[in-house]
């Protein structure tokens, strides 16, 4: 997560959390983002979660994608403009879901409006 409020990188997680979801900022440069505790990797985070939510460039999605495998997270997003094939194939190879190039803003705001 951004500690920039203009960036995507915030808005979305934001978004997110106003629609009613648990937000844990990851972030190596930060001890809080918006108001909230910041860890500064994945393996740093002391409890389980489902979503690993990425907002890097495709080309440093495979080392976060590693250390994603170590968790129990069941699903690695990587947000709209960004994929890594080779990657996303290791994370279904390990049983997780794999999206790629997608915004979850706008996929929840989507399916929102299908109710």
């Amino acid at each position: 997560m951004s500690k920039d409020p203009q960036k995507d990188a915030q808005r979305i997680p934001l978004y997110l959390k106003n629609a009613g979801y648990e937000i844990i900022p990851v972030n190596p440069t930060a001890t809080e983002i918006a108001g909230m505790k910041a860890y500064k990797s994945l393996s740093e985070v002391p409890f389980d979660f489902d979503i690993v939510q990425i907002f890097r460039p495709s080309e440093a999605v495979p080392p976060i994608v590693d250390e994603a495998l170590k968790t129990k997270a069941k699903v690695i997003w990587m947000q709209l403009g960004i994929s890594n094939e080779e990657a996303a194939e290791r994370a279904r190879m390990a049983g997780r879901i794999v999206v790629q190039s997608r915004c979850m803003m706008v996929e929840h705001q989507r399916l929102i409006k299908a109710d």
